[in-house]
């Protein structure tokens, strides 16, 4: 009595089902290399060698301002705070700019206004992990770059 039903599995279906398997795997990585590269934000700078022959006395002038910085959300309102010793630093703000980490799709530029304590912003942000990616200038002429972490929470 035979117990299989249908036809018989020869060379060519087995052909087929191999070269079908490949084809979705390669379709996915496709997909998932052209995401990968669409989406990149691109380089940190143009050139890392010229960058890095100042990058060792450019981060001792920046510690030597000892600021305390931090960042977050207040209702709708991004406050970025530079602290001196407790007290608040009025800094020249050169650019700031919040985005996602992996993309730069959602990138906003604030526009922060100093009320006094902190620098004030409106935005609309989505939950998650956001980056303000800021460079300052100190009133002694020191330039200040720091990637600050904004957790957005549910």
């Amino acid at each position: 009595m035979d117990t299989t039903a249908g036809k018989p599995l020869t060379g060519r279906k087995v052909l087929l089902i191999i070269c079908s398997a490949f084809a979705v795997i390669i379709a996915v990585n496709l997909t998932l290399a052209y995401q990968a590269v669409a989406t990149f934000p691109g380089l940190e700078t143009k050139n890392s060698y010229v960058s890095s022959q100042t990058f060792d006395a450019d981060r001792a002038a920046q510690q030597a301002l000892n600021w305390d910085v931090s960042a977050r959300l207040d209702q709708g309102v991004l406050r970025l705070s530079l602290r001196k010793d407790t007290a608040p630093v009025e800094a020249q703000i050169v650019s700031a700019v919040l985005g996602r980490a992996t993309n730069v799709a959602q990138d906003q530029t604030p526009i922060l206004v100093f009320d006094g304590q902190d620098y004030v912003a409106p935005v609309d942000l989505g939950e998650g992990n956001w980056n303000l990616r800021l460079v300052a200038n100190a009133a002694d002429g020191t330039m200040f770059r720091q990637r600050i972490i904004v957790d957005v929470a549910k």
